[in-house]
């Protein structure tokens, strides 16, 4: 488990950004966190680091969103609206899993289906009105890709 400080929204950003240049096609990162935490301007940053659209809406209503990046496509799920574990099948979530790059708020909602290699972020409130403080718990295949983008924080 590391813990990286962000005092403020540029920090997030650019932690994103340096997260984004080593995920690869079937990575799931679980972003956790209370409302207004920073998981949705993590997603956006990532995304647009990636390459995304400059216009990166929060999925909070349509509960998917899906970026077709090279090399490998961006499924961003808003999962707070997810009344059961069972309705992410119809989000197509299996397929994300597989071939994506899984942007994933609220994985709690995802019960048992969330898979158990992933990175999870636990965004909470820092001590300024920006500040977070980002905890990451990672399998060991992220432990080792995160050496780099943990020293550069």
């Amino acid at each position: 488990m590391a813990v990286i400080e962000l005092p403020d929204e540029a920090a997030t950003a650019a932690f994103a950004a340096r997260l984004a240049t080593i995920a690869t096609a079937g990575d799931i990162i679980a972003l956790k966190g209370d409302l207004g935490a920073g998981k949705t301007s993590f997603a956006r940053a990532f995304i647009r680091a990636r390459g995304g659209e400059e216009a990166v809406p929060s999925p909070t209503f349509t509960l998917v969103q899906v970026y077709d990046v090279a090399p490998a496509a961006i499924w961003h799920f808003d999962l707070y609206r997810l009344n059961s574990p069972d309705e992410a099948w119809e989000l197509g979530i299996e397929d994300a899993f597989g071939d994506a790059i899984s942007l994933i708020e609220w994985p709690e909602r995802l019960g048992s289906l969330l898979p158990r290699h992933r990175l999870e972020i636990n965004f909470l409130f820092g001590d300024g009105l920006e500040a977070r403080r980002a905890v990451l718990d990672a399998d060991l295949d992220w432990q080792r890709r995160l050496v780099g983008v943990i020293l550069g924080a």
